[in-house]
């Protein structure tokens, strides 16, 4: 009876640790989102534009050398066609990175490619939304390979995928 009392307890406590997060406010507050609280901020700007950067921890021996993250810029933007020419800058910085692939692109303003940072293989998810005449864009970006394995790249895909339904 001990044993399975310890096993809820410690899965009641890894569940609690999971939906636990940080609460993040933009613009004004006209941008709001959560993040896992293992997350951890990096670099915070005000101002226009505005960006939070998040490192994802990879306790593998690989993220000693690379970093994991995920990046949120808000910019004020007039109207539509200077929120598509928002766009259309980033993705030719995007497109200007050394080894850049383009992938599938999931929509009109989701991107998915993969870049090398110092000589080793990136991949990278970028999504944009116009809101309140603000341009979003939501940057995921993580080494391709990892020996943190394939359950760490799924929790990152989806803490990435979780805060882009908050930003919809």
């Amino acid at each position: 009876m001990s044993f399975f009392r310890n096993t809820v307890f410690v899965a009641a406590f890894v569940l609690a640790g999971a939906v636990q997060a940080t609460d993040v406010s933009m613009a004004g507050g006209s941008v709001s989102f959560s993040t896992p609280d293992q997350w951890v901020g990096i670099m915070e700007t005000q101002g226009d534009p505005e960006v939070r950067v998040f490192q994802v921890p990879d306790s593998s021996p690989t993220g000693s050398n690379s970093l994991a993250r995920v990046t949120v810029t808000v910019k004020q933007v007039a109207d539509v066609a200077a929120f598509q020419q928002y766009v259309s800058g980033a993705m030719s910085k995007a497109k200007s990175l050394t080894g850049y692939q383009a992938a599938t692109s999931q929509g009109a303003d989701n991107f998915v490619y993969t870049a090398q940072e110092n000589g080793a293989p990136y991949s990278y998810s970028e999504r944009y939304w116009f809101k309140d005449n603000h341009a979003i864009q939501l940057r995921c970006v993580r080494p391709s390979q990892s020996q943190a394995g394939a359950q760490w790249k799924a929790a990152f895909d989806k803490g990435c995928d979780a805060i882009a339904g908050q930003l919809k």
